[in-house]
C-alpha cells in the first residue's frame, strides 16, 4: 500500500493541523480535553492517509471486457441519451465512491482518447440524478481497438471540490491505466454502446481495475 501522489499537499497541510491541535491540547492543560485534541490529530492524519491510498493491484487486461473505471457500489444502470458527445442512446452505469473508497480511476479500456472536457458546475450529492450534467465533471471519450468509444465521466460530489484528469485528446492508454482522481466523495458514471452485455446488478461493489463491468459483443 502506498499514497498516491495527489494526496501530498494534503497530508502536508493535515501535519501540520494535526501538529497544531497536540500543541493545543498541551496548553489546556486539563487532561480529559487534552486527550481530545490528541485523538483529533490522530484521527485526522489516518483519515487522510486512508483517503489517498494507492493500493497495490495486479494489471488486469482483457480486450474484450470492459472494467471498472472506479471502486464503489453500483448505483444505476440506465439507457440514456448522451447529449454531450454521442448525441445517441447509450448504456450508463453510475458507480458511487463513499469517503472510504480508493478515489483513483482507472481506463475501462484500452485505445486513444479523442475527447476530454472539464466542466464547472454544483456540487449536488452524487446520488442526486441530475448530479450527472450539473455537477462539476469532466468527460472523457476513449476509442478502443474495435472503434467502439467508451465514455468515463468524473463527477464531483457534495464533499468533493477538485476532479484530476491524467489524459488529453490524442494519447493512448491502457485498460487499467491511471485516468484521473476525485478528491472526497464523488461518482463516476460509464457510458457504453448499446449492444454490449452489461455483467454487473444494480447494488453491486465493484473494484477499480479489477471487476468486469461488460462484455464487448
Amino acid at each position: 500500500m502506498r499514497i498516491h501522489r495527489q494526496g501530498y499537499a494534503s497530508i502536508i497541510l493535515s501535519f501540520f493541523v494535526s501538529i497544531t491541535l497536540i500543541i493545543a491540547g498541551n496548553a489546556i492543560g486539563v487532561q480529559v480535553i487534552s486527550y481530545v485534541f490528541y485523538l483529533a490529530a490522530i484521527f485526522l492524519m489516518a483519515a487522510v492517509l486512508h483517503f489517498f491510498r494507492k493500493p497495490n493491484r495486479p494489471t488486469v487486461e482483457v480486450d474484450e471486457f470492459v472494467i471498472s473505471p472506479a471502486d464503489g457500489k453500483v448505483v444505476s444502470i440506465e439507457r440514456v441519451l448522451e447529449e454531450e458527445y454521442f448525441n445517441s442512446h447509450m448504456i450508463v452505469i453510475s458507480i458511487f465512491m463513499s469517503p472510504l473508497d480508493v478515489h483513483i480511476n482507472w481506463s475501462p479500456v484500452k485505445g486513444e482518447v479523442v475527447y476530454n472536457q472539464y466542466h464547472k458546475g454544483s456540487h449536488l450529492v452524487a446520488w442526486h440524478p441530475k448530479s450527472s450534467i450539473q455537477n462539476e465533471r469532466n468527460t472523457l471519450v476513449i476509442r478502443g481497438l474495435n472503434n467502439d468509444e467508451i465514455m468515463v465521466r468524473q463527477i464531483a460530489g457534495a464533499m468533493a471540490r477538485r476532479i484530476v484528469h491524467f489524459k488529453s485528446k490524442g494519447m493512448n492508454v491502457r485498460q487499467a491505466e491511471e485516468i484521473g482522481f476525485i478528491k472526497f466523495g464523488s461518482r463516476v458514471d460509464l457510458f457504453l454502446p448499446e449492444h454490449y452485455k452489461v455483467k454487473v446488478n444494480l447494488g453491486d461493489s465493484v473494484i477499480g481495475s479489477q471487476s468486469i463491468i461488460a462484455e464487448k459483443n
